[in-house]
């Protein structure tokens, strides 16, 4: 199986004769999946897809990417297949982040080699990201205990039993806690990915990603896991319709009441509606999109605020700033300094 995403050069880190520099070696984050004994295969697919794939489109390579493993032979879930081909443990000591192994059998300890790897990466400064039952290792290591952390729902008390000084928090898709992470399901595994690389690279990097997934391009971390989808009453209770047009009209002054007229319902419906299919607010979302597109127009070059307040729709600068800073820790001007053109390039339209 093809372990990285990229070309390396032999022992010693000089690159072959006539190949480009590794991603690695030219300042790349380096992004490394620990997997163990009985691991989940889609979780390892979800990073693989979000952090592994060459993206020329982007005009750039966002990672490198491995796996690792503890023996060379890994048995995955249920023994649909065995794993071989990947580094040894070692090459976790080289990840700028290390995504920890998950698997369904929790009440199984991790081996001490795992957990001595992840609390390497931990000590020396790594970010450490855990999928579904990923958070059950970053506890076992010890590095939960007064932290916040997302799991499963199925295996919420399970791990509230085990670990009770984590402060886990039930209900959510996945938890940003710094330089630990924590995503609480399978599907929510790409939610956490693509919010990764928004941190990282930026709105318009993130939604060129989440576009070839061909998924949503933003779900907050505070949407609820459980999302209900019951048989329809009648067949347009869809919101991507509704959707779609609100997102054409994020600089016009919509609120829920227009949402709603929109959708010939009344607010009460139209809020069921959102949280039956999305799993949060239609304030909520609408906040969301905005902000998203005010990330968006910054990364293009727009400098002024008040035009990006105007033009996503967030009404003022003061807003606009207190809004960003909420989503993503960042000023405008921060923002603008991490994620924006070069000084001097033209504003995009």
């Amino acid at each position: 199986m093809a372990q990285r995403s990229s070309q390396s050069g032999p022992a010693g880190g000089t690159p072959l004769a006539g190949r480009a520099p590794s991603p690695a070696a030219r300042g790349v984050h380096r992004v490394v999946l620990v997997v163990d004994e009985n691991s989940n295969p889609f979780e390892m697919s979800c990073a693989i897809e979000v952090f592994g794939l060459r993206r020329p489109e982007l005009g750039r390579e966002l990672y490198d990417f491995g796996l690792c493993a503890a023996g060379e032979r890994t048995r995955m879930r249920d023994g649909f297949f065995t794993l071989t081909g990947v580094d040894g443990l070692e090459a976790a000591d080289e990840a700028d982040t290390l995504i920890v192994p998950n698997r369904p059998d929790t009440g199984t300890p991790r081996s001490p080699e795992v957990l001595d790897a992840v609390r390497r990466a931990h000590e020396r400064g790594a970010r450490l990201i855990g999928f579904c039952s990923g958070a059950f290792t970053l506890a076992e290591a010890g590095l939960l205990d007064g932290r916040r952390a997302a799991c499963h729902w199925m295996w919420a008390d399970a791990f509230r039993a085990r670990f009770p000084r984590v402060r886990l928090e039930p209900d959510v898709l996945f938890v940003d806690d710094g330089d630990i992470l924590t995503a609480s399901g399978s599907a929510s595994a790409l939610d956490l990915g693509l919010h990764v690389v928004r941190r990282d690279h930026g709105a318009e990097i993130a939604n060129a990603v989440s576009r070839r997934l061909v998924f949503a391009a933003h779900r907050d971390g505070g949407q609820r896991q459980f999302v209900e989808r019951p048989l329809p009453e009648v067949p347009d209770e869809s919101l991507a319709p509704l959707l779609a047009w609100a997102q054409e009209r994020l600089g016009e002054p919509l609120t829920v009441a227009d949402l709603a007229a929109r959708a010939a319902v009344s607010p009460a419906t139209l809020h069921r509606r959102f949280r039956a299919q999305l799993g949060t607010t239609p304030l909520a979302w609408l906040t969301g999109e905005r902000v998203a597109l005010a990330c968006r127009l910054i990364e293009r070059g727009e400098e002024r605020l008040d035009v990006v307040a105007d033009r996503s729709g967030l009404g003022s600068a003061a807003n606009l700033r207190a809004r960003l800073r909420r989503a993503t820790g960042l000023s405008p001007s921060a923002y603008r300094r991490r994620f924006g053109p070069p000084a001097g390039e033209a504003v995009m339209a």
